[in-house]
């Protein structure tokens, strides 16, 4: 019984924190333009 108790206070907290991020809303971020370009080594 008290590991559902707990597992339950842990999901509640986990809810709690994702919707306190959600909240304070996502950090405006910046996308580079340029694309990636990976290298592949050549085979023998």
């Amino acid at each position: 019984m008290r590991a559902l108790v707990a597992a339950g206070i842990g999901l509640v907290a986990a809810l709690a924190l994702v919707f306190a991020i959600t909240a304070m809303g996502v950090p405006p971020g910046e996308t580079s333009k340029k694309p990636l370009h990976t290298t592949v080594p050549e085979h023998p």
